[in-house]
């Protein structure tokens, strides 16, 4: 079982950044590949990012590829999500999740959310 926080979200003007964590408890937090994922009111849930285990592999959706950075600190069990540039259709609810695997990258435990807000 992990349970995972998120935190850093909160209202930024475009152009502007904002890090997003996602502290992990519980056990076996090193095996798991990560995950962010955003929606938006009346859209879909998209993958953000993604992460291996090791922090050696990542993935990024096109939106957000060149802007965002994912990155994990395993002795601290924690995830992170740098955005950069950040435009208004960036404004959604973020998530982070443990994935059951980094090519499937379908969550098994996931946060509660965090709003971003990004102002024109």
């Amino acid at each position: 079982q992990v349970q995972l926080v998120e935190s850093g979200g909160g209202l930024v003007q475009a152009g502007g950044s904002l890090r997003l964590s996602c502290a992990a408890s519980g056990r076996y937090f090193n095996n798991y590949a990560m995950g962010w994922f955003r929606q938006a009111p009346e859209k879909e849930r998209e993958i953000v990012a993604k992460i291996n285990w090791s922090g050696g592999s990542t993935y990024y959706g096109d939106s957000v590829k060149g802007r965002f950075i994912i990155s994990r600190d395993n002795a601290k069990n924690t995830v992170y999500l740098q955005m950069n540039s950040l435009k208004p259709e960036d404004t959604a609810v973020y998530y982070c999740a443990a994935l059951n695997s980094y090519q499937i990258a379908r969550g098994t435990y996931w946060g509660q959310g965090t709003q971003v807000t990004v102002s024109s």
